[in-house]
């Protein structure tokens, strides 16, 4: 625990003045983490990270999120260039799989557009971005302890035997309380009520993006992603719930 406490304390103390600072800075910072997510991924594909898909991939994740400002390119057509590139390769290379494909192009997708979201948001609104982290980080936080001290109806125990439905609705609530503050002085939506509400929702969609990357883990047999966080495990391990809230922003179009 305290690993981890100390791993949290360097993270923020690097990650709050790139988010008060913003432009490129963040923009470059954001495009490092997508691609250490990625070799994350290809790592626990047992994948080569010196193969031609794998080179493909971190480039083109890369590229996804340096396309918001830093480069003249579209984030869609990065996404299909290497989709593109990948399929050719299940052509020259029979051993390469669609199935290959279609997994790294998954997680390529989902990383980049996640990462990427991250810095649109920062622009969109600096306050809606720390209203997100307070409510990932206190869902996180009260999900964790209520579950530690009440929790005993298991909510998926296939997929994630540690969490429990009382921890998931404590995490929930805890986040609930924090937005329910943070609302009154930061104003989201026109409707106070309607902004409380969309923040739960989000609190809910953060803790089924810990399940996604839990069933990733699973499926690869692995306990952490990677071990870049003390106490944490991976950058995939650490940003599960925060990606997952990030594309479904950017699939709303809020940002």
């Amino acid at each position: 625990m305290a690993i981890r406490i100390v791993t949290s304390v360097i993270a923020l103390l690097l990650f709050i003045p790139l988010i008060w600072f913003g432009s490129w800075p963040l923009e470059v910072a954001m495009a490092l983490l997508a691609v250490l997510a990625v070799v994350e991924f290809i790592q626990m594909k047992k994948s080569k990270l010196k193969s031609f898909p794998s080179i493909a991939a971190l480039i083109g994740v890369a590229l996804m999120v340096l396309s918001f400002s830093i480069l003249p390119l579209d984030l869609m057509r990065v996404l299909m260039a290497v989709t593109v590139l990948l399929l050719f390769y299940t052509v020259t290379n029979i051993t390469y799989t669609t199935p290959d494909a279609g997994s790294t192009l998954l997680m390529l997708g989902y990383s980049g557009i996640g990462f990427y979201s991250f810095v649109a948001l920062r622009e969109y609104s600096p306050s809606f971005l720390i209203l997100i982290l307070l409510v990932i980080w206190s869902t996180d936080t009260g999900a964790y302890m209520i579950g530690k001290r009440m929790g005993k109806t298991k909510l998926a125990p296939s997929i994630s035997p540690n969490k429990t439905i009382e921890g998931s609705v404590g995490g929930t609530l805890l986040s609930a309380i924090i937005s329910a503050v943070y609302l009154f002085y930061f104003q989201l939506f026109d409707s106070y009520i309607l902004s409380l509400l969309f923040m739960v929702g989000l609190s809910v969609i953060g803790q089924t993006g810990d399940l996604i990357e839990s069933k990733i883990k699973r499926e690869y047999g692995t306990k952490d992603t990677g071990h870049l966080l003390p106490g944490h495990g991976g950058i995939l391990d650490r940003f599960d719930s925060m990606l997952l809230v990030l594309n479904v922003l950017f699939i709303m179009g809020i940002i």
